[in-house]
């Protein structure tokens, strides 16, 4: 029986080769991670916060990290693990990081060393998994991580235009553990080792009682006892995108319900969905947060890694988000009820980054999802909550946060010896921070670096209410408040607002009437990000079915040529350009032909002020 290793017993970084095991003692592994992404030790790297945590449950676990995928080679070099190997594509789906909203591929990658493109394959939680087989037959392989937590049922591929089944069933894998999988990856690396079958046949049975975790099986695997919850089978849903609109609201009520099993059939498999594992407690996030993270890449590295350099000095206060936005999949895979590390656990972590190689005196960022959702909790029962989120159309009355506790938080971070500079660089969510305007007056005024990030979407309500968003108003209330106390505080500070176009429900009208409003303010924006459905978002699938999830029809801007005819309504070059006609400049209907554009999106939005010259952020 394994126990859990002090910390002191704990590797300086996870092995990545024989030489390393060789060093810690290790004949051999009981589990391997195949990642997408370099290895970098930090909190914020799913597959080393795995890791270090199994390590801590007292497995062996060594780390391949972006192997080739046309070879074994690389992920033989430590030799067949014990137990399973678990695969994930990184930190982001494997096609949002190759290609671009308008499908162009990327030229950089952010989680790889030098930030070079192309270092992961398409589609990574299928390749990776069919590269594992090859190299250890009969052996587990447990999907996880973003890619394959969103794409556990049946979902709208945007790259492909099509509706994929699941990616267990497309990947051959034995099972996935979606969401946060601290809980249901030790509970299945338990259950294999104390079984004496140790082939997939044997254990798939025994996985169907791990929360958290979906398998392929059939419907006598299920237990008897357990509340079900029938998906449209993936048959029904590619003959009517209805039926994609129901299974992603089923899934949502699972995940934020956390107690019935969910069933989708598939070409006359079953795949089985346990009720989400419980997520870890403020004790566990503590518990966690102290492993012995380096928080840098692994020395085998000779060239930087983009992403590792953006998070070195940042801390993650809390998991989940409470906003459940329409396209955006936090909710879905941290859930909406948000667990919160201790004030203590995190100045501690603030003492550790002090003493990392290269510490430079500033704390890059301190928050979460959303930063200022640190200490919230929910005052009700929430699995009985029929809410689609707890802050649309307006803040539940049982929903409670404190911001004034966030900002004494960040205080006492800055009270740390040798921390010069404290940042919020996680973005804000405004409708909160509006529900105390003292404490967000010293938030603007102590903790803004510069710049706030916020996340207005648009200026049209029909739009916003399609997201899940607050009104636009709050935005107004938010900028007013936010100029006002810069200037209090003697600072040029800016807003970095997300701005998105070709939401489905948006039309050509709907991004001029955002466009007039910024021309209004003498504001031109220099990027828009352009949606994407990314899957299992509720935005998703009214992009595929182009109705809203009540199946009221909706305009869509379906094909390139649409989407980027959209997205140029709010740049600088369309606003200088002669109007026209009004057919011609407010055109609602789809057009004809696609078009490859390319992307000038998903980053930050940014303002050049037209009275000042300067640029407003």
């Amino acid at each position: 029986m394994t126990m859990k290793r002090s910390l002191e017993e704990q590797p300086s970084v996870l092995p990545m080769s024989r030489r390393e095991m060789d060093a810690l003692g290790w004949e051999e592994l009981d589990i391997l991670l195949v990642t997408g992404d370099g290895y970098v030790d930090h909190p914020s790297f799913g597959a080393a916060l795995l890791g270090r945590w199994l390590v801590h449950h007292g497995f062996r676990v060594g780390m391949a990290a972006q192997p080739r995928w046309d070879r074994p080679d690389d992920v033989c070099l430590m030799g067949r693990p014990t137990l399973f190997a678990g695969v994930t594509a990184g930190s982001l789906d494997s096609m949002l990081s190759h290609y671009t909203a308008f499908r162009k591929k990327r030229s950089d990658d952010a989680y790889t060393p030098g930030g070079v493109a192309g270092n992961r394959p398409n589609r990574a939680s299928i390749a990776y998994t069919n590269i594992v087989q090859r190299a250890f037959p009969g052996l587990p392989v447990i999907l996880g991580g973003i890619e394959a937590s969103l794409r556990r049922i049946s979902h709208y591929d945007f790259w492909s235009d099509s509706v994929r089944r699941s990616v267990l069933l497309d990947s051959k894998a034995t099972a996935i553990t979606y969401g946060m999988a601290e809980n249901s990856i030790v509970a299945l690396a338990k259950v294999i080792r104390d079984s004496e079958d140790r082939s997939i046949r044997a254990l798939r049975p025994l996985m169907v009682s791990i929360p958290g975790l979906v398998v392929a099986g059939a419907r006598k695997d299920v237990p008897e006892d357990k509340p079900v919850v029938e998906l449209p089978s993936h048959e029904a849903i590619l003959d009517d995108p209805q039926a994609l609109i129901r299974a992603t609201l089923l899934l949502e009520r699972q995940v934020h319900q956390n107690r019935e099993i969910a069933l989708q059939e598939a070409g006359g498999r079953v795949v089985i969905l346990t009720p989400p594992g419980e997520p870890l407690d403020s004790s566990g996030l503590d518990e966690l947060a102290g492993l012995p993270f380096s928080r840098l890449p692994h020395p085998s590295y000779t060239e930087r890694i983009p992403a590792a350099d953006m998070i070195q000095t940042s801390v993650t206060t809390h998991r989940g988000c409470a906003g459940g936005c329409s396209f955006c999949t936090l909710a879905l895979h941290q859930g909406r009820q948000i667990r919160s590390r201790s004030k203590g656990s995190i100045l501690d972590e603030v003492e550790r980054i002090t003493e990392v190689k290269g510490w430079n005196g500033s704390i890059s960022d301190v928050g979460g999802p959303s930063a200022n959702m640190w200490g919230a909790h929910c005052a009700s029962d929430q699995s009985k909550c029929q809410r689609s989120s707890c802050l649309t159309p307006s803040i539940c009355k049982h929903y409670t946060v404190t911001q004034k506790d966030f900002v004494n938080l960040l205080r006492s971070v800055s009270d740390v010896q040798s921390v010069k500079h404290v940042r919020v660089a996680s973005g804000w969510r405004i409708d909160l921070a509006l529900t105390d305007m003292k404490s967000l007056a010293c938030l603007i005024r102590e903790f803004v670096g510069g710049q706030a990030k916020v996340a207005p979407e648009h200026q049209v309500d029909h739009v916003l209410k399609l997201m899940r968003k607050p009104t636009f108003s709050a935005f107004r209330q938010f900028l007013d408040l936010f100029d006002k106390e810069s200037k209090k505080a003697g600072k040029k500070q800016y807003v970095i607002p997300y701005l998105m176009s070709a939401f489905p429900g948006c039309t050509d009208d709907d991004m001029h009437a955002l466009g007039d409003w910024l021309h209004s303010q003498g504001w031109k924006p220099e990027q828009v990000q352009c949606f994407i459905p990314l899957p299992g978002t509720a935005a998703a699938a009214m992009f595929h079915a182009e109705t809203d999830l009540n199946g009221t029809p909706l305009y869509v801007a379906k094909s390139d040529a649409d989407r980027l005819r959209q997205h140029a309504i709010l740049m600088p070059m369309h606003r200088s350009s002669p109007k026209g006609g009004k057919a011609a400049r407010r055109g609602k209907g789809p057009a004809s032909g696609k078009s490859r554009g390319k992307n000038r999106s998903l980053g930050p939005t940014s303002f050049k002020s037209k009275g000042d010259g300067k640029k407003r952020r």
